[in-house]
């Protein structure tokens, strides 16, 4: 039976309920990068370093593994921990439960958990079940009942910090009233904190995880900076709401543009009644940026669909199961043991050889390639960082996998500066590349665009609203790079974006393109959506520029 992930049944369902399905705004910035850095961060067992989780030796942990569980089918935990590992996973998520609405789940039997984990070579993930769906499934319990429930197990968590994450509580908040969802969340770490403890702590999103409604993205440097540790990461939950690769990779980097630790604490792949989920785009990218990702669930589910092994036989594996443990960016492909199991030291402790000097061509208003002589390792190479460089700090700006990337959404008559580095698999990064000057042109992508802009609310509630933007191109010729501009007459701001990056000053708003909108082909259009605070009055923006032309108001 499906009973650990019915919550998702109800999220999907209410999704009609909601305008904006894939609403994944934009509330982190490059510019804002370095606030993520922890005041004073404790070395204790894994914990976050530069925006990565990382383990007490200070080498990258990328977790791949998969969800169990185990507070449903306590039975079965030793022999599908086992079962897990032998698939080649890192990690495993453990679901528990704090006595609210299920069953509590002992001292003695947590400190059971850990222990199998441990024997398996398997970081443990540990998370309280019963605050799932929290303001909009009256059965859920609150962040601070889990924050006691952990506090009640400190004696067998003390101890295990280079072994366990303690994942606050699981979706903490549902459909209903999600900004409630900061408050509460900074108050839980905080407990946790005064408590003593120096664990690496993980906090779930609201809207049943999938942060629908960008809460979490928006709030997530304040929520950051109120852990004093610094070792804080933040869990997204993809299932049908992250059904085209724009939303999965726009989300995605925005955390870690933003230097701000995340992970795909939950994700699915089968279609359903309710959509498509991404899954192939979910892992590659995960793959790409070093991210970690935990899969739903090894079995038991009340909808089956999700069960990664039938009937909790390790040689019964569904197609979703294939697809997660042997398919491409797959467990079996990319899971690397933690070195905690093996010793103290990072079995490669060589770093790569520093880029070479990167060249800028295809320079354009909003956009530019950089391209770099390839680093070296003794190992390989597994990607690079562009860093923008600004009074001698480096702030992270892109990934590429290849010696070449292409650098979207910058501003017009605007003089940039970058660097590269080098890392490989063990997390080891090279020594910075020189630095290539960027002069982006004036004016902003293609010039004189013909175009047209229709504008239009898709929610409204009091304090805020949900608009749209359709950016048609009536001209003859593609549009390659575009920033669009419009003034609001009511002191309304834009509070996330995505298809766009925005900067507001008074009521002026300029929007660049995202990687993904930049193009725009003769007769064709793309869409910006975002979420805005205003007061009582919310009148419309009454005409458009795009690339310095005005547009047409349709």
């Amino acid at each position: 039976m499906r009973t650990a992930r019915s919550p998702l049944a109800r999220l999907l369902a209410s999704l009609a309920g909601l305008l904006g399905l894939v609403l994944v705004g934009g509330g982190l910035s490059q510019a804002s990068a370095h606030a993520a850095e922890p005041p004073a961060a404790l070395a204790t067992g894994l914990h976050i370093a530069g925006g990565r989780l990382v383990e007490g030796n200070g080498n990258d942990f990328i977790m791949r593994g998969v969800n169990h569980a185990h507070t449903w089918y306590p039975g079965r935990t030793q022999q599908s921990l086992a079962d897990i590992k032998a698939l080649g996973a890192n990690a495993v998520r453990v679901v528990l439960a704090d006595g609210h609405r299920w069953s509590a789940n002992s001292a003695s039997d947590v400190a059971g958990v850990i222990s199998q984990c441990k024997a398996n070579r398997l970081i443990c993930v540990l998370e309280v079940h019963d605050t799932t769906g929290y303001g909009e499934d009256s059965a859920a319990g609150t962040l601070d009942q889990a924050a006691d429930y952990w506090i009640g197990l400190k004696s067998v968590l003390v101890g295990q910090e280079d072994y366990t994450i303690i994942n606050i509580g699981n979706e903490p908040w549902g459909n209903t009233d999600p900004a409630g969802w900061t408050a509460p969340t900074i108050a839980a770490v905080k407990k946790l904190r005064a408590a003593g403890f120096a664990h690496t702590i993980m906090v779930d999103a609201p809207n049943w995880g999938q942060d629908l409604q960008g809460v979490m993205r928006a709030n997530a440097q304040a929520v950051y900076a109120a852990d004093t540790t610094g070792n804080l990461i933040f869990s997204i939950h993809m299932y049908s709401v992250y059904d085209t690769a724009a939303e999965i990779t726009d989300y995605l980097n925005a955390f870690v543009n933003a230097k701000l630790p995340i992970l795909i604490g939950e994700f699915g792949g089968p279609a359903d009644q309710w959509g498509d989920p991404d899954e192939d785009t979910m892992m590659a990218t995960a793959e790409q940026l070093r991210l970690g990702y935990l899969a739903w669930s090894w079995s038991g589910n009340t909808d089956p669909i999700l069960d990664l092994a039938l009937d909790f036989d390790a040689t019964r594996l569904s197609s979703w199961g294939q697809r997660v443990f042997n398919g491409a960016n797959g467990i079996a492909r990319t899971a690397r043991e933690a070195t905690v199991f093996n010793g103290s030291t990072p079995t490669d402790t060589q770093a790569p050889t520093a880029p070479g000097t990167p060249t800028a061509t295809a320079v354009t208003a909003t956009s530019a390639t950089l391209s770099w002589t390839a680093a070296t390792d003794n190992v390989g190479v597994t990607g690079y960082d562009v860093v923008r460089i600004s009074g001698g700090t480096g702030t992270a700006f892109a990934t590429a996998t290849s010696h070449t990337v292409n650098l979207t959404g910058l501003t017009a008559d605007t003089t940039y500066t970058f660097a590269v580095y080098a890392h490989d698999a063990a997390g080891n990064k090279s020594a910075r590349s020189a630095t290539v000057s960027v002069t982006t042109a004036k004016g902003g992508g293609t010039p004189g665009a013909t175009c047209s802009v229709g504008y239009r609310i898709v929610g409204d509630w009091p304090g805020g609203f949900q608009a749209e933007l359709a950016i048609r191109n009536t001209g003859t010729t593609a549009i390659n790079g575009w920033t669009l501009g419009f003034s609001f007459a009511d002191g309304q701001t834009v509070t996330s974006m995505w298809g766009g990056t925005p900067t507001q000053t008074g009521g002026a708003v300029s929007v660049a393109a995202a990687s993904y909108t930049s193009s725009v082909p003769a007769g064709g259009s793309v869409t910006v959506g975002f979420l805005g605070n205003k007061g009582t009055t919310n009148t419309a923006p009454t005409s458009f520029t795009l690339n310095g032309s005005t547009c047409v108001t349709s």
